[in-house]
């Protein structure tokens, strides 16, 4: 998705209205409460898809544009992959037989070396300009000591999030774009509360998302009730290899053998396939269970010596 241009503000239309801060509340449900319905400060929903410039980059990829439906959603996911596979030279990985052999063997060797990232597993731990290694995550919490790292993944895996209005939305979390607000719906996967809450009793928990921090922060504000989430990492932290945002587990500063990763998409692990979970992408069956499923297995799992003998390429 394309980052959104620092423009100028544009003036209000009929489908996005000017918010400003303040006047977003978003209410606190008490426990138990059956009534979802939200009184918050909303845009108006648009009748249309809002142009990429406006809303791209915000989210993951995973998260559908403001007004889209499922139908619109399938069909610009397909353009857009028929886009990045069909060799449009502006995406400066591709070439045609007329360039130069020099270009050619360039492209090959920085190729050689996006493939390399795979054989050797990840780029390793960033080293600073100091020469000092700068991993992902600080040092290990004392009592998180002698536990595995979990990471988790958060759109399509934890929660489904939508710029357009869900009537069922468990919250409701408003994002500036291009100094517009727009309000996110967000519904959470069956089973996840509990699900976090055993994860929070057996691993050190990392939610780490591709996703930009003003949208995925407010959300794990929300879903993470019992603060078992010990790390919170974001798209910047994501290693960019062939278009596709990687969450480069060798860069985290924990054991690979004691790591593991919990995401919808394969592209995400790339890297480090004998360290997945996979779990399928969930938009919004209330009869899934797949998270609660996996608990007695998870547990299992952090108390292998090397979760890489178990996973060994997936389930």
């Amino acid at each position: 998705m394309t980052v959104p241009s620092t423009s100028a503000p544009s003036a209000p239309s009929a489908d996005t209205a000017t918010l400003q801060p303040l006047n977003v509340t978003l209410p606190t449900p008490s426990p138990g409460t059956a009534d979802k319905s939200v009184d918050v400060v909303v845009p108006p929903s648009p009748s249309k898809i809002l142009p990429e410039s406006e809303t791209g980059g915000v989210t993951s990829s995973a998260v559908v544009p403001p007004g889209s439906t499922a139908d619109e959603v399938t069909q610009l996911r397909a353009q857009q992959h028929h886009e990045s596979s069909s060799g449009d030279e502006s995406d400066g990985t591709s070439f045609t037989e007329d360039e130069d052999v020099e270009e050619g063997a360039a492209i090959d060797e920085v190729e050689d070396d996006e493939d390399r990232l795979i054989l050797n597993g990840g780029a390793g731990i960033p080293v600073g300009p100091d020469g000092v290694l700068r991993p992902l995550l600080p040092p290990i919490a004392p009592h998180h000591a002698g536990r595995k790292c979990l990471v988790l993944d958060l759109d399509e895996t934890l929660v489904h999030s939508s710029f357009k209005s869900i009537q069922q939305a468990d919250y409701v979390v408003p994002v500036e774009i291009e100094y517009h607000w727009h309000n996110v719906y967000v519904i959470k996967r069956p089973g996840v509360d509990n699900f976090l809450k055993k994860m929070g009793e057996i691993y050190e928990v990392v939610v780490f998302t591709a996703s930009l921090s003003k949208y995925a922060d407010p959300v794990l504000d929300k879903l993470d009730i019992n603060h078992v989430v010990a790390h919170r990492l974001f798209r910047e932290s994501c290693y960019n290899h062939k278009g596709n945002y990687v969450k480069d587990l060798s860069q985290l500063g924990r054991p690979i053998a004691d790591t593991i990763i919990l995401d919808n998409s394969p592209a995400s692990y790339i890297f480090h396939p004998n360290n997945a979970v996979p779990v399928s992408s969930w938009f919004n069956d209330p009869h899934d269970t797949e998270l609660t499923d996996l608990c007695p297995f998870l547990g299992d799992l952090g108390t292998v010596d090397d979760v890489r003998g178990v996973l060994d390429g997936g389930l």
